[in-house]
């Protein structure tokens, strides 16, 4: 399901290894990575390193060689592995090209999404780069550069005998969610006329989808990018229906995702922002948005914490 857009590594970027960037669990120089995974695969989408962006670089992160990214893989398409055990996705191809764009090496590091938080303030990871919507609260912890905008997605069995029309519909259901969303937030938030939304927390997005299909709950809520894939990819687009609102076809509580960095690393936050504009300006953001079928969610230029404005 997802589409495939060609761009040729060019002899530029192989020659500039430091713009190279690692694979799931790599570590190390990006001359280290470059002799093994760490090149675009097949057709995945690649850039060319800017030395005045890789100026603005801390001098931390320059002296370790690399930018660690904290990732909840499967969450596709935003991340996932392929048949080589290599991350893809969203957030991995567009991770590498942040990488490359930078003349540094990246490490995508597998972690579950209740603890990608924790981990940067552990000095584990260095950003989070996990479809994370952008909120006032995360915002107390994280700086977000944005990179989508896009609602949430219901999810119901097919033929949708729960009979789930519109987001009203969920109150006095079973609905499960992925743990530490924002979805069980607003499913919890919202006003019923009778009986609430029964908030089921699950500690993966596979673990929702399948307590739907186990017919555990009645419907499942998660990111529209992600609800719209889990629809067409499962059991060749019969296990799920996606409900259809009319009063809110590009999903329900529109929010801004983005690339979440601990508010006090403002080098960081500054050079990946740069790193971003630079690759919406070139087209190679674009690109990874369509290889990944989201191209519907693009954001114009990179800002920060736009969330703060919904």
């Amino acid at each position: 399901m997802i589409a495939r857009t060609t761009l040729l590594f060019g002899a530029t970027a192989v020659a500039a290894a430091l713009a190279l960037t690692g694979c799931s669990g790599a570590s190390g120089s990006g001359a280290q990575a470059a002799a093994g995974s760490s090149l675009p695969a097949g057709d995945e989408v690649s850039t060319t390193v800017d030395e005045s962006l890789h100026d603005l670089l801390p001098d931390d992160i320059v002296e370790k060689g690399r930018i660690d990214v904290a990732v909840d893989i499967p969450f596709p398409p935003m991340a996932m592995y392929d048949d080589q055990n290599r991350a893809i996705g969203f957030d991995p191809e567009l991770g590498r090209l942040i990488g490359q764009k930078l003349g540094i090496d990246v490490s995508l590091n597998k972690q579950a999404f209740d603890s990608v938080i924790p981990s940067l303030q552990a000095d584990k990871n260095d950003i989070i780069m996990s479809g994370m919507n952008d909120t006032p609260e995360r915002q107390a912890t994280l700086s977000f550069v944005d990179y989508t905008h896009g609602g949430f997605a219901i999810l119901v069995q097919a033929g949708n005998e729960a009979g789930v029309h519109t987001q009203q519909d969920l109150c006095g259901k079973t609905v499960a969610v992925q743990k530490a969303t924002v979805q069980g937030e607003l499913l919890r938030a919202m006003e019923c006329d009778g009986d609430p939304v029964t908030v089921t927390e699950l500690p993966s997005d596979l673990d929702a989808q399948t307590a739907l299909r186990a017919g555990k709950s009645d419907a499942y809520v998660a990111d529209a990018v992600v609800a719209e894939y889990v629809a067409a990819t499962t059991d060749d687009g019969e296990a799920f229906d996606v409900v259809r609102d009319p009063e809110n076809p590009a999903g329900f509580n529109p929010v801004y995702s983005g690339i979440g960095i601990l508010k006090e690393d403002t080098g960081l936050v500054e050079a990946v922002q740069a790193a971003m504009q630079a690759l919406i300006d070139e087209g190679t953001y674009q690109q990874v948005l369509e290889r990944n079928n989201i191209a519907a969610y693009a954001v114009e230029s990179a800002e920060v914490n736009q969330g703060a404005e919904q």
